[in-house]
């Protein structure tokens, strides 16, 4: 008898139960089933690698089985090179569509017509649909993936003909019962590219039902713990509590990195005793050093215009846009996954908050020519004086000229020191950072472990808060402190350092940039406040 197959912790393309460790698809979307029972056409969103896939796969295979449903999955991937060709697009779609059918397993008459019924260009699909559906003996779902490889004009043509004969359907014609959208993207951009308005009602346009725009989540603890049961089960190799707690803290249960961090610590570190929050730790700094492909697709976006707006005030913690351009550009990158939401304008976990920062600052660090060893005092502490002491050197040498390269300029001083910083410190101990739109502020906490003169393991913390004085404001000092008072607080420190940069046209010169001061925070804590 063959031995069952290993299974792992997946971290590319669709899970299989076979193969993989997974959740239950059914309970992370229970609504889907639900909309699909009442005939309704709907979408399914959620950002790249969160399970939609597998959702679909799934919930196209247990409809079939019960045996009064036809459901079926299919791509709409390779439409994209058709462009707004949208008969190529037509064409693409249908093959597509019945090599899917094809790989089914499903009697003959359960499969579309072949070949399918002559129709003008732009009316094809549908009309293979409703034939195909006329033929039928099962309702037929229908559910689409990678609805957004559409382009233009091709979008617009499916779209309308869904619209077409999901209305039709009233008059008798045949049309699939339902149909499931699925993509990144949120419902008011298929409004849209079906000739609705995105902000008006119109109950007889299948993509104007704003309560069913359905978003497949993240993970709960609670899901990242049965999770990695599986693992434990399977193995007999434990997640700790206090690991699985530090897996849902960095990754807010986005499930390509819940996954990878197993990955990385299981197969790539090849942990063989129970798993620790530690190395966790560690596998999170291996994953973001390879700039695993999920992590590259992600960062990648930094630099389209709808992207840099909403992410540029969350970096420099200045108050983002107001207008309706703003929100959908907020929407949609929410819908890539980068933010958590669209109100509270913070990056959606911290993995991805230290990712975003190391990769906008790949400029600063190579002007960076410090070795980082010097920095370790003679009994292994981090010289954080003498760090600040050369920043100094090194903000007025550069700085002018990296603050005019830096695209993204409102958040120029917030990227430089932390690129400086993560130059310096990164190899021999970690950067915490927090910073969300608003706040007006950036604060970063320097973990440097240390062995103390009794042999134990040390941990030294450091905290910073970054600042920056703008063209017609007051001096941000008393705020600075203020608010470090709270971030020294909640750390239970009792000093710290806060840097302001002066960005008005009145500043000093470049070559006078730079002094320390010693200040009082209003709870009474001494501590060092650097102008640059």
């Amino acid at each position: 008898m063959r031995p069952p197959r290993t299974r792992y912790f997946n971290t590319t393309g669709p899970c299989g139960p076979q193969h993989h460790y997974m959740l239950p698809p059914a309970q992370r979307l229970p609504q889907a089933r639900v909309l699909i029972e009442m005939d309704r056409y709907f979408v399914l969103h959620a950002p790249r690698q969160t399970g939609k896939t597998t959702m679909l796969r799934t919930l196209a295979s247990e409809l079939t089985a019960e045996g009064d449903v036809a459901a079926l999955m299919f791509s709409c991937e390779r439409a994209k090179s058709a462009g707004d060709d949208y008969a190529a697009a037509e064409t693409i779609l249908l093959k597509s569509l019945r090599e899917a059918a094809g790989r089914s397993g499903w009697p003959k008459k359960l499969l579309p017509p072949d070949p399918w019924p002559e129709a003008p260009a732009g009316t094809r699909f549908g009309s293979a649909l409703s034939e195909w559906c006329r033929r039928s003996p099962r309702r037929v779902v229908l559910l689409l993936d990678e609805i957004d490889a559409l382009q233009g004009n091709s979008m617009v043509s499916i779209l309308s003909q869904l619209r077409d004969g999901h209305n039709a359907r009233h008059e008798g014609q045949p049309f699939p019962a339902s149909v499931v959208l699925c993509g990144l993207r949120d419902l008011r951009d298929y409004k849209v590219a079906s000739g609705g308005e995105p902000g008006r009602s119109n109950p007889a346009s299948p993509f104007n039902i704003v309560a069913e725009s359905l978003r497949l989540g993240d993970f709960t603890a609670d899901e990242i713990a049965e999770l990695y049961d599986q693992h434990t089960e399977a193995t007999g190799q434990e997640f700790t509590k206090d690991a699985v707690e530090r897996v849902f803290e960095l990754t807010q249960g986005q499930p390509w990195l819940v996954n990878a961090l197993a990955h990385e610590v299981v197969f790539k570190m090849g942990v063989t005793g129970a798993v620790t929050a530690g190395q966790v730790e560690d596998a999170k700094e291996r994953l973001i050093r390879e700039r695993a492909t999920h992590l590259d697709a992600l960062v990648a976006r930094l630099h389209e215009p709808r992207v840099k707006r909403v992410i540029e005030p969350i970096v420099a913690g200045t108050y983002p846009g107001t207008d309706a351009a703003f929100d959908d550009d907020a929407s949609y990158v929410h819908d890539l996954g980068l933010i958590r939401g669209t109100r509270d304008m913070e990056i959606a976990n911290p993995i991805y908050r230290e990712v975003l920062l190391r990769v906008l600052g790949d400029r600063t660090e190579r002007f960076v020519k410090a070795d980082p060893h010097s920095f370790v005092l003679p009994d292994g502490r981090f010289d954080l004086p003498r760090l600040l002491q050369e920043f100094v050197v090194f903000w007025r040498e550069h700085g002018e000229v990296l603050i005019r390269q830096e695209g993204y300029h409102e958040a120029a001083c917030q990227i430089i020191l932390m690129a400086f910083l993560h130059r310096l410190v990164n190899g021999g101990g970690q950067l915490d950072r927090e910073y969300a739109a608003g706040t007006k502020r950036l604060d970063v906490l320097i973990r440097w472990p240390y062995t103390g003169p009794d042999g134990e393991r040390v941990m030294q913390r450091e905290a910073m808060e970054l600042k920056v004085w703008r063209a017609g404001r007051d001096d941000p000092l008393p705020d600075g402190l203020a608010q470090l008072d709270g971030y020294l607080d909640r750390l239970s420190l009792s000093t710290g350092v806060l840097v302001i940069f002066d960005r008005r046209p009145e500043a000093a010169p470049w070559k006078e940039r730079g002094s320390f001061e010693q200040a009082t925070t209003p709870s009474g804590r001494q501590v060092t406040v650097l102008r640059g």
